[in-house]
This record gives C-alpha cells, sequence and structure tokens, in this order.
C-alpha cells in the first residue's frame, strides 16, 4: 500500500496539486455491547469519560482513514486534500463515522 497523505488543509506544505481525482469517503458503522452502554449511563449520571465509547469512536475513525485510503490508492493518489471527519447516530448504540475529502496526484516543488 502507498504511504497516501491524508490532511484536513487544502493543499500540502512543499508539494503542489498536480490533478483533482474526485470527492472520495471512508465509512465504518459502529455498535456498542450492553454493558458498554450500562456503564456509560451510570457515568453520564455521576459524571466522568466513557473510555469503552471513546475506544469505539476511535476504532470507527481508524477504520474509515483505512477505507479512504484504499480508495485513493485504488485511484492513483497520493493524498487526501480537505479530509472532514461526520459522525451520525445511526440507532440505539450504532455510529456511523464518515471521513471525506478530495483524492489528488501532487508533485514536490
Amino acid at each position: 500500500m502507498t504511504d497516501i497523505t491524508i490532511t484536513t488543509t487544502d493543499g500540502l506544505e512543499g508539494r503542489e496539486v498536480t490533478e483533482y481525482l474526485g470527492v472520495i469517503s471512508g465509512e465504518a458503522v459502529i455498535g456498542a455491547n450492553v454493558v458498554s452502554d450500562i456503564a456509560a449511563g451510570i457515568r453520564d449520571v455521576v459524571g466522568g469519560r466513557s473510555g469503552s465509547y471513546e475506544k469505539k469512536i476511535e476504532t470507527g475513525r481508524t477504520e474509515a482513514i483505512a477505507d479512504i485510503r484504499t480508495e485513493a490508492e485504488e485511484l492513483g493518489a497520493d493524498a487526501v486534500v480537505g479530509a472532514t471527519f461526520d459522525y451520525e447516530e445511526m440507532g440505539e448504540g450504532m455510529l456511523w463515522v464518515n471521513l471525506s475529502g478530495t483524492a489528488v496526484k501532487t508533485r514536490r516543488r
């Protein structure tokens, strides 16, 4: 797999965009189990962070990044610019993580 740079900016320092290949995205749907839900509910009442949910969100981000890298590689891109994450609750205990951006080819300046 090629090392594909993913950035939230519109460009890359020291590199010039030579070709725009299109908008791409990577997605992950993650769920929490009943034990995590109960523990998170208790933390909501007494305060504190929900480590189990944070780990699930991190897993979703990692999967979405892997997804978008694969799609960029299939297009022959070496970078994705303008990347943004979106999180959406799909139902009880289900979270959709989306990462979208523009696949580009670049060259060093």
